[in-house]
């Protein structure tokens, strides 16, 4: 480039850039934000953004309310925040469902999962294969022998049609090469019940839930569905470490915002969400919940979503899965 000319340019790249940050940091917003979350209260899911909630308040100071709207797998509180204007104060925190599988397994949602503005991937939590204490098995390899010498007569418990524990077990199945008999469950607790009372056999569950039961030997931890052991069981080892690789599968805290958000509201949130998962006792608490703290950029948290559909897409028709 010609001298000339190359400071000029600089001055006005900066003064561009300047810009950009002074409108980012006048965005506030004067109305209160609202995270819906579409599950229940008491859940991992919900945990997550009441922790961040608590440490958003200095970048909303109308306030950060956190609002349960619950059913259909999560697609009420989706629909709810994509018909919501998009004034970066409303915002979906969600695990997988709506966010990235919900539509290759119903037949017709009331809004598009492609078109949610991406904000961050607040944290991911490993799945893990747990056993009942009944089956004769101590490790994946024992586990996967036994269940080709008993085809379809292991059961596999889920926390309902559709959900990420039935899916992984989906996936399992088809990576191995076996057969298990799937016994749908309303939620993961009435699911973790049956299998420490050897009601049901097995259960591909949040690490966050089954970690207890495996310390306290009501349960057998086997392997963990993540690329890197978890620090929840850091003894436990993970699919690929136990021989199958592929098989990963994580449930993750996404934030969207309603379709054609401005990015400058995206960027106001996603600094602040950045910021608050950067404090040491969020992360403490977060890692409390088995959950692994991400702070992922937006446009790394679209890739993943992304990638996160295509790879449950395949497994749901492959398996033949849908739900009405």
């Amino acid at each position: 480039m010609n001298p000339l000319f190359s400071r000029p340019l600089a001055v006005v790249f900066a003064a561009a850039t300047a810009a950009l940050i002074s409108a980012a940091a006048v965005a506030q917003p004067v109305k209160a934000v609202k995270l819906i979350v579409p599950f229940p209260a008491g859940g991992t899911a919900d945990v997550l953004p009441r922790i961040l909630a608590e440490k958003m308040r200095a970048a909303y100071p109308a306030g950060v309310v956190v609002d349960n709207k619950t059913g259909a797998g999560g697609n009420i509180g989706a629909d709810f925040v994509a018909r919501a204007d998009p004034d970066g104060t409303t915002f979906l925190v969600s695990p997988p469902g709506p966010i990235a599988i919900n539509q290759h397994l119903y037949k017709s949602l009331t809004f598009d999962p492609a078109k949610w503005t991406p904000v961050t991937v607040l944290a991911t939590v490993p799945n893990v294969l747990d056993v009942s204490n009944k089956l004769p098995v101590k490790n994946l390899t024992e586990f996967i022998a036994y269940l080709k010498a008993n085809p379809g007569k292991v059961s596999f418990a889920s926390q309902g049609n559709g959900s990420t524990s039935h899916l992984t077990a989906m996936l399992f199945m088809q990576l191995t090469g076996t057969k298990m008999i799937h016994v749908p469950y309303k939620g993961t607790a009435p699911a973790l019940v049956d299998v420490v009372g050897g009601n049901v056999d097995v259960f591909f569950d949040n690490i966050s839930s089954s970690a207890t039961f495996h310390e306290g030997g009501k349960l057998k931890v086997l392997a963990v569905a993540d690329e890197q052991r978890s620090k929840a069981l850091p003894q436990v080892p993970t699919f690929a470490q136990a021989g199958l690789p592929g098989m990963t599968a994580v449930t993750f805290f996404t934030m969207v915002a309603p379709p054609a958000t401005p990015q400058s509201d995206i960027a106001y949130a996603y600094k602040a969400i950045s910021e608050a998962l950067a404090l040491p006792d969020v992360k403490q608490k977060f890692e409390a919940q088995g959950a692994e703290p991400r702070g992922w950029t937006p446009e790394k948290t679209g890739e993943f979503i992304r990638g996160e559909s295509e790879k449950w897409n395949k497994v749901i028709k492959s398996a033949n899965v849908t739900l009405d």
